[in-house]
């Protein structure tokens, strides 16, 4: 602050001969110039750090470090200039202080405790602010508001100090904040610290501001002065105390400097408290104010120009201090032990988000959990071979559980991120998986990320990838359906070398609708999916279309009542039905890995379709119509998002040569499982029983087959390829008469999960509906 305060006290002296009156006495305007200059927004600060992901980063810890004392540094200083502007004489000014001085102690030592014990006599830490606790401390904020008020300091101080006392044992600051925040939010005005204004605070700033007072090229040159010099001073002095007293890096030290020079709301409020004490006058201040904007709005550019996501650097577990560890040298992966065990998924991460999900969650770890007999087999290998040996064994299972919090406006978020380590022994969503990972002999280590919406998709892809994850795995809850309109009887379905007759169909009724209701969004329509759904599904397409690596997708569906006579021995069956493509592969290999587990059994069932050769008379007229697209036409691309600008999954052209590739290594992966020599002959082999049918209605037949595979006390999964890509058939046409059969769903499902998953969903035939997407590396 020293270098900035002197260039602010140094620009005080041309100012104060061209703008101030010598009423105001120079020293005043001298100190709150210094102070202005000098000053750091550090809500503004934690916001710009949390949106983007600097808090765990050198340059970020040491930026909220050198904030919060460049914070409370300025507040004193403050309170000093406003003491001085308000005492009559000097033993005035130092009485005010020391009135000041002993309210302030008189909170730290003794209020502070006393807040304390209430808060744990109370329950609060535990459970959250009670009613006598919120009472007791809005009482002493507004009490300590109006002491510093009366002798002298702006209210403002006693705020913050107010603030500095309450608990922040359990979490409980927090807590309280999001109790007030809604009515803050309408009465008063957060800062942070607890200190509240009036809701017309910012209407009163910005009409004490009047740009047109700026019409010379004097004040002009002043105020480019001002905005030049503030800009100097702070960004010259962090930076090279960064550079030559830290040892930090250039970049690092230049983004230590822009973020420290942001000004944001904190200087708006030092500048409103100068013109209501008279030390401004109101052109000047209005120069201050563009120089507080400017300043604000340079921060996030420069920072993201200086200091790059390739540069930063994380907080190392060891080591000085400074150490840290480039983003880059935390993705080592042993390349010997990948190749050898290439088709193996031995790294996931499971995204926690809601707790709606986390049945869902618990039921996808559970298929991949090792069997007993296969982990004791791989302790014993180590022992016995040492580590010499160690590349021939698969490696250990990982599982990562990454909670989501979304970084929403509401000041408490913020407040969650700058402690987010806490929230990683605190988080019910993470204490509850983690017990259930100890239960299932799961490894389980937690992690925490909180990001903006917009950036949630990408936050689980770049942890993923610092993790070196081998699949990312997403709950999902089932969306609603609607009932069929027309019920067509189970043998209309047309079997295997039968041909499909015409059903009638019978008409929609007119729906008579309340036409308020799509004015004021209240309609119970069935067809109208639910919005946290559709939201949900704009994430989870998110993660398909940027990833780099395989996605799983479970679809949990045993909450609709199906399966509700399992034994609880936690036998699982699975069901594939293998189209072709990527997709398809990898679920293919992911279930024979799965059924590695001694209580995990399957059937695969590829899935050939075949038009039957019938009379001329028989057809029915044909007529133009989208669904006669070629499946390469339909597949080539996801139909588009609702939502304007949302990034969806979009593949390339293939060629021909391209799509006999694929066809090849179909029936490769095909024969290598279904037909195993003698050398790849494994256990999981012998719980999977491969079968081949040819039929007109594959969907259909997909839906018999996985509905005879229903045994008592058998969890039954079914797995299916999400089957955008290079898919073989195009199966719009039929997925609406199985809709039309067994009840519809939103088109939004149908883009994220793909057709035959829908039809499976739709169906309802399983308790869970696992959907895979191989990494899409073409994009890179």
């Amino acid at each position: 602050m020293v270098l900035p305060f002197g260039i602010g006290a140094g620009l005080s002296v041309p100012l104060y001969k061209q703008f101030i009156s010598e009423s105001i006495k120079f020293t005043y305007f001298m100190l709150f110039a210094g102070v202005a200059f000098s000053i750091t927004a550090f809500p503004v600060l934690c916001r710009i750090l949390t949106e983007l992901k600097l808090l765990d980063t050198t340059v970020g810890i040491v930026v909220l470090s050198a904030g919060v004392g460049n914070d409370i540094i300025g507040w004193v200083l403050l309170a000093l200039s406003v003491a001085l502007v308000n005492a009559g004489s000097g033993i005035t000014a130092v009485y005010i202080l020391l009135a000041c001085v002993g309210w302030t102690l008189f909170l730290l030592f003794i209020v502070k405790y006393a807040l304390l014990w209430l808060a744990r006599k109370s329950g609060s830490v535990e459970s959250g602010p009670t009613v006598l606790f919120m009472t007791v401390t809005i009482l002493i904020l507004f009490a300590s508001a109006f002491f510093t008020d009366v002798i002298g300091v702006h209210a403002i101080f006693g705020a913050f100090v107010t603030g500095i006392i309450v608990p922040r044992e359990g979490n409980l600051a927090i807590a309280l904040t999001e109790k007030l925040e809604d009515m803050v939010a309408i009465i008063f005005l957060p800062l942070g610290y607890h200190a509240q204004f009036l809701p017309q605070y910012f209407t009163l700033s910005g009409l004490s501001t009047n740009l047109g007072l700026l019409n010379n090229g004097i004040t002009w040159a002043y105020t480019i002065a001002i905005v030049f010099t503030a800009f100097i001073g702070k960004f010259g002095g962090c930076s090279l105390a960064a550079k030559y007293a830290a040892g930090f890096r250039w970049r690092e030290s230049a983004a230590i400097g822009s973020l420290m020079s942001c000004k944001g709301l904190v200087e708006l409020i030092v500048l409103n408290v100068g013109l209501s004490a008279g030390i401004l006058t109101q052109r000047v201040f209005s120069m201050f104010v563009l120089e507080a904007l400017i300043l604000t709005f340079m921060t996030t550019p420069l920072v993201v120009r200086f200091y790059p996501p390739h540069v930063r650097r994380r907080i190392s577990a060891v080591g000085a201090t400074f150490g840290s560890v480039a983003d880059e040298e935390t993705r080592k992966v042993d390349r010997k032990t990948q190749v050898l065990n290439a088709h193996l998924k031995r790294r996931f991460t499971i995204v926690l988000d809601k707790l709606e999900h986390l049945p869902g969650a618990m039921a996808i770890s559970q298929l991949v959990k090792p069997s007993s007999s296969s982990v004791q087999l791989n302790r014993r290998y180590s022992v016995s071979q040492g580590p010499s040996r160690s590349l021939l064994n698969p490696p250990a299972l990982s599982v990562e559980a990454l909670r989501l919090i979304e970084l929403s406006d509401r000041t408490s978020a913020v407040m969650k991120s700058s402690v987010a380590d806490s929230l990683l022994c605190t988080d019910p969503l993470l204490a509850v998986f983690k017990m259930f990972g100890q239960l299932n002999a799961l490894p389980i280590t937690p992690a925490i990320a909180i990001v903006p919406y917009d950036d949630l998709s990408y936050s689980v892809i770049e942890h993923a990838g610092n993790h070196d994850s081998d699949m990312i795995m997403l709950p999902w809850l089932p969306p609603s359906i609607t009932p069929p309109t027309v019920t067509h009887p189970s043998s209309a379905v047309p079997q295997e070398g039968q041909l499909s007759s015409p059903q009638p169909v019978t008409p929609k009724a007119s729906v008579i609708t309340n036409p308020f209701d799509l004015l004021f969004k209240t309609s119970t329509s069935p067809t109208t999916e639910k919005p946290s759904s559709t939201i949900h599904s704009q994430f989870v397409r998110g993660v398909f279309a940027q990833a780099r690596t395989d996605v799983a997708l479970f679809v949990d569906q045993s909450t609709d009542g199906v399966g509700l006579d399992l034994d609880g021995s936690g036998s699982q069956h699975l069901f594939l039905a293998f189209f072709g493509g990527p997709d398809d592969r990898l679920a293919l290999d992911f279930v024979v890995q799965v059924c590695a587990n001694e209580e995990v059994s399957a059937t695969v069932v590829r899935m050939i379709k075949k038009e039957m050769e019938v009379p001329l008379s028989a057809v029915p007229s044909a007529h133009m119509s989208l669904e006669v697209k070629s499946a390469e036409e339909a597949n080539a691309l996801t139909v588009a998002s609702a939502v304007t600008g949302f990034p969806d999954t979009v593949y390339g052209e293939f060629s021909t040569a391209t799509r006999m590739q694929s066809e090849t290594a179909d029936n490769l992966i095909w024969a290598r499982y279904a037909s195993p020599t003698a050398e790849n002959r494994t256990d999981a082999l012998s719980h999977i029983e491969f079968k081949e049918l040819v039929t007109p209605v594959p969907l259909h037949a997909c839906i018999r087959q996985a509905e005879g595979c229903r045994r008592p006390g058998v969890r039954l999964v079914v797995v299916a390829g999400r089957g955008r890509r290079l898919a073989v058939e195009n199966h719009a046409r039929e997925l609406k008469d199985v809709m039309g059969e067994y009840g519809s769903v939103g088109s939004e499902v149908k883009k994220t999960i793909g057709d035959v998953a829908t039809a499976f969903v739709v169906a309802g035939c399983a308790e869970g509906v696992v959907v895979l997407q191989e990494a899409n590396l073409g994009k890179e």
